[in-house]
Formats: C-alpha cells, sequence, structure tokens
C-alpha cells in the first residue's frame, strides 16, 4: 500500500506538468518562486488538458494590486463551443494573497525585479502556475552560465571515465 501523497505514476497517467517556459530560465536569473492560481474559461481548461498552452513569450504584469497573465498562449480546441469565440491570447488574471502581491510590487519598483512564469503544471484538479521573481540577464552572464554548466559536464565525464 502506497503513502498518501507519494504514489508513483503509472504509465498511462498523465504528467502534472502541463507547459514549462525553458526561455525564462535561460534569460532571467531566478531569486523567488511563487504559485498562482489562474482564473480559465472552460475551454481553455478542455485545451490545458490536451497540453495546447505556450508560455514562451508571457510576463505578468502588477497592476491596481492585481496580477496578469500576458502572452501566454492557450489554443482552442477544434471541439470547442461553437457560442463561444476563444481568444488564444486573452489576458488572465492570477490569484494571489495581498501580502504577496505587495511583496512582488515592491520588488519590482524598486529593485527592478521582473515576473515571469516558469510553468504551468495542475494541483488538486486545480491548474497553477509557478512565477518567479526574477532579473535580466545579460549577454555575457548567459555565456559564463552555459560555460559553466559545460564544464560541470565534462568535469563529471572525466570523473566518471577516470575513476
Amino acid at each position: 500500500m502506497s503513502r498518501k501523497g507519494k504514489q508513483k505514476k503509472g504509465k498511462g497517467e498523465p504528467s502534472a506538468t502541463i507547459a514549462v517556459n525553458r526561455k525564462a530560465r535561460h534569460d532571467f536569473s531566478i531569486e523567488e518562486r511563487l504559485e498562482a492560481g489562474i482564473v480559465l474559461e472552460g475551454w481553455e481548461v478542455k485545451a490545458l488538458r490536451a497540453g495546447r498552452v505556450q508560455l514562451k513569450e508571457s510576463y505578468v504584469l502588477l497592476k491596481d494590486g492585481e496580477a496578469w497573465l500576458f502572452g501566454a498562449h492557450i489554443s482552442p480546441l477544434p471541439s470547442a463551443s461553437t457560442h463561444v469565440q476563444p481568444d488564444p491570447t486573452r489576458t488572465r488574471k492570477l490569484l494571489l494573497h495581498r501580502s504577496e502581491i505587495a511583496r512582488l510590487t515592491g520588488a519590482v519598483e524598486r529593485r527592478g525585479y521582473t515576473v515571469v512564469p516558469l510553468s504551468m503544471y495542475w494541483k488538486r484538479g486545480k491548474a497553477k502556475v509557478e512565477i518567479a521573481l526574477a532579473r535580466g540577464r545579460k549577454q555575457h552572464d548567459k555565456r559564463a552560465v552555459a560555460k559553466e554548466r559545460d564544464w560541470q559536464r565534462e568535469k563529471a565525464r572525466l570523473l566518471k571515465s577516470g575513476a
């Protein structure tokens, strides 16, 4: 009997992750991560279940004490309802506590951070977005990170073959 919460996924079960924004991890250095709920319409939930979402060009904007997700592209399914006009790139509201929004707003306005979505996933049947407080990387920073990653990979390869 498996413990609650630690169940292993079988081959037929889908992953909880819907989409990952790999470009954000490349372009930004991540300082702090938060989990946010997202307000969706019915056709969007169906499209998420089918994995038809792209976070590549998306960003989070904080205004009037609310957090909004811009630029996330959710492609409607062809079987979407005929009486609804789906807008794939509509602005979606993120659900956060007031104190979290205040802390993010302070960091963005005073310290020059930006808020980016990292991934979208299912948690207890609800769609969640992992957002991060991040600082933009310059081109030379990106090269240094890539160089360090390559060196770590090479070092591991040398240790594996030499030992």
